[in-house]
Order: structure tokens, then sequence, then C-alpha cells
């Protein structure tokens, strides 16, 4: 276990050989697995059970009744809503062993994943992109993109503060709250430095 800054309720329950960033809180009957690695100042809720070699990057909100499954990747800045689903076996039966076939999510830089929503495995999530609360994640997500339903259809754009963007003629869209200048090219999203 790491020998960093970290608070953790009575009731969590962390393995040997975790690493957990300083300033970073578990709550409520959470586990964390041997092996895990959490970033700085993350949160994670209640009932969060986190499995060996997942890695959290600096500031993940994990919100409750969560299990992220080996496999998952997420980067800096990630939120993971209430109730949302990882998967990490594509044909799970209970009388067969796959733990040699995990397959990898990795979740980009600031993406937002909301109450509920499902992530089958080997379907990547594109920084800053904004799943909707009870999307069913099938495909790879592009960054900024805004997917909602089930199976998941991109819908629009979002910024980096969680704003829809609306393009103009030109594919130039402003964050209505930062003010941040984004651009629409050949269906990708840029942000304009």
């Amino acid at each position: 276990m790491s020998t960093t800054d970290y608070f953790a309720h009575e009731t969590a329950v962390i393995d040997e050989g975790c690493t957990i960033g300083s300033g970073t809180k578990i709550w409520h009957f959470s586990h964390l697995m041997t092996g895990c690695t959490l970033g700085k100042n993350c949160n994670i809720g209640q009932n969060v059970v986190v499995s060996p070699d997942v890695i959290l990057g600096h500031n993940a909100k994990v919100q409750n009744n969560i299990s992220i499954y080996t496999g998952v990747i997420c980067d800096d800045d990630v939120f993971l809503g209430p109730s949302m689903v990882f998967t990490n076996v594509m044909n799970p039966r209970s009388a067969i062993v796959r733990k040699d076939q995990y397959e990898k999510t990795h979740v980009g830089k600031g993406a937002t994943i909301g109450a509920n929503a499902t992530i089958v495995c080997g379907n990547d999530i594109g920084e800053y992109a904004f799943i909707g609360a009870g999307a069913v994640i099938t495909r790879t997500v592009l960054p900024y993109a805004l997917m909602v339903g089930n199976p998941a259809k991109h819908v629009g754009w979002m910024s980096e503060y969680g704003h829809r963007l609306d393009f103009d003629q030109e594919g130039n869209a402003t964050c209505k709250e930062s003010e941040e200048v984004y651009k629409l090219v050949d269906g990708r999203v840029a942000k304009v430095a």
C-alpha cells in the first residue's frame, strides 16, 4: 500500500500492493484490490470495487456502486457517474474461465460517463467525451463526442466544461461558460489554442 497522505473510511478494504495518491478519499464499503493505482485527489464513492491492475489518473471522480474491472484505464479528470458499468469479457460464461481474455478499455482525460451507462469492453472513450445517463457504448467514442441511447448514438459535441457545442457554417463553436473556441474539421473536434 502507498504511504502517501490519503483518507480511507474505516469500512473500506484496501489490499496490500495498491498505490494511492495523496489527497485521495475512499468512502464506505469500497474495496481496492492488489495492484490497482489511484492518482492524486481521486474520490472513490461508496460501494466501489477497483480490481487488480486498474489505473485511475489524478482527480478521477468515481461515484457510488461502480465496479472498475481489470483492463480499465482512466486518465486524469475522468468522471464516472453512479452505478455506471464497465465490462471486460465479450462473451462471459460462469463455467468458462476467461481471465486471459480480458479486453482493455481506455477512458481519455476529462471524459464523463453518466449514471447507469454501460461501456462494453474494448471500446475506448476519447478525451472530454460525454456519455449520457443510461447510454450503452458498443463502439469507440471520439474526443468531445456526446453519446446517448441504447445502443449509443453520436448526437453532438461537448466542450471541456461540459456544454453542448453549436458549430457555425465555418466549423467554429464557443463554449458558453469558458468562452474557449473549438473547431470541427472532417468529423473531429479540437480546441483552438
